[in-house]
């Protein structure tokens, strides 16, 4: 989950659907019966080779294939989630995306992934023991294709700490574009090392768009995945998908290099090729929210631009809304507090240009406002909660969206509360952007 972050992310277990689509496409050469020493050998022994000369990098020890059930992933990925930090973020982590409206507040976020995971993976290279597993009983393509991709993070393992992903607290949209980089360069140098030399976007049929619109075509064959919501789903897709084409520009722009000692930090950087290859690098900004009174911050952590999206398209149903109020992000921290009248939740989000501060301003008030069911807001001209902020009461809640500047920079503050809280005002001078 790094949005919603699998607790399991450092098992990097592909899904069943992108390597599917993709090994169509990819033509797999390889036989399909092993032979030599231990499970796959004889594809392990093929794939190397050719992903060394697509990556550039050598493999010190190419790691051990082992076969497992499916009922021992499932036990493997329970003592997984259990043990991760991702699962010890994932009860804190879901009540925000149910107080933003991004998920239903019945949801149980931890059985959804282990669901989800259960049902599409078909192998994963293990960070800790080395070891790359397959799933018993997976069709010989498929596993073929994902030993390729899973090789791919056994090399990265070797020249990176994969698990050094699952340590990073308090910053999840940074710990996405890392995992962008690592699924994005398995997706990108596995089909690469199938189809040989060329462009591998232009020698994919339809390119990424196309996998990506019969991923959504084949939901029916995961009902699990089909049933999940829209974020979900997104955070599952968007490491593999705009993760590759991170990728397609990175060896475009710096052939024969490899990303690792220069790794994205926002989602901004993977979405937009100015924000990371341009000639000033678009670098996210710390936001710091100020001491609150009334009440007790639980957890905080920050969405990203890629999650801010979301959670416009997940209420306005607008996709290029919803890319366009995002676009101008510059950093952003939110704050879960506990009240005595219950949770709340405040969020501050720096922004570029007081241009697209206004509109992420008014994308959200819309936003908040179909969530809510209320038709108008008040203006409030002033006072505690800032000149022009848009506030109202609904459902048991006191919410407004407030625009301002802190440290010279525009800023806008999401305000969620417990009807009644005495909860003292988001003074938006105060919130540290730097």
């Amino acid at each position: 989950m790094a949005g919603v972050r699998p607790p399991a992310a450092g098992l990097r277990a592909t899904t069943l659907a992108l390597v599917t689509l993709v090994a169509a496409t990819a033509c797999d050469r390889r036989p399909e019966r092993a032979a030599g020493e231990g499970p796959y050998a004889d594809r392990v022994a093929d794939a190397v080779p050719r992903i060394e000369k697509s990556t550039g990098l050598k493999f010190k020890t190419p790691p051990k294939v082992e076969t497992r059930s499916r009922d021992e992933v499932r036990q493997f990925l329970e003592r997984t989630f259990a043990e991760s930090q991702g699962a010890k973020d994932l009860l804190a982590k879901s009540a925000v995306y149910k107080r933003l409206g991004l998920i239903p507040d019945t949801l149980d976020v931890r059985k959804l992934y282990l669901d989800l995971l259960t049902e599409q993976i078909i192998g994963f290279y293990d960070p800790k023991t080395k070891v790359l597993y397959v799933v018993d009983g997976a069709p010989p393509e498929q596993a073929g294709f994902i030993i390729g991709h899973e090789l791919v993070h056994a090399l990265q393992d070797q020249y990176f700490d994969l698990d050094s992903l699952q340590r990073v607290q308090g910053d999840d949209d940074r710990v996405m574009a890392a995992q962008a980089v690592m699924e994005g360069q398995a997706v990108y140098e596995q089909i690469a090392s199938a189809i040989g030399e060329g462009n591998v976007a232009e020698r994919l049929p339809g390119g990424w768009d196309r996998i990506r619109q019969e991923i959504r075509e084949r939901q029916g064959s995961m009902p699990v995945f089909a049933g999940a919501p829209t974020l979900v789903q997104e955070t599952l897709i968007f490491p593999y998908l705009s993760g590759a084409e991170f990728m397609r520009r990175f060896k475009s722009r710096r052939p024969g290099e490899a990303p690792y000692a220069d790794m994205p930090r926002s989602t901004e950087q993977i979405l937009h090729e100015a924000a990371y290859f341009g000639p000033r690098r678009d670098a996210p900004l710390r936001v710091a929210l100020p001491p609150l009174t009334g009440a007790k911050t639980v957890y905080e952590n920050g969405l990203g631009e890629f999650e801010t999206r979301l959670l416009l398209f997940e209420h306005l149903r607008d996709q290029n809304g919803a890319i366009r109020g995002a676009a101008g992000w510059g950093g952003d921290r939110f704050a879960l507090v506990d009240t005595p009248r219950g949770q709340g939740l405040l969020w501050a989000t720096a922004w570029d240009s007081p241009f697209e501060a206004a509109e992420f301003t008014d994308l959200l008030g819309q936003a908040v406002e179909r969530r809510y069911g209320v038709s108008r807001t008040s203006a409030t001209p002033g006072g505690g909660e800032g000149a022009g902020a848009r506030s109202f009461e609904a459902a048991g809640r006191r919410v407004s969206v407030t625009a301002g500047e802190a440290n010279g920079r525009p800023v806008v503050v999401l305000s969620d509360l417990p009807a009644g809280a005495a909860v003292g005002p988001l003074d938006i001078g105060r919130v540290r952007v730097e």
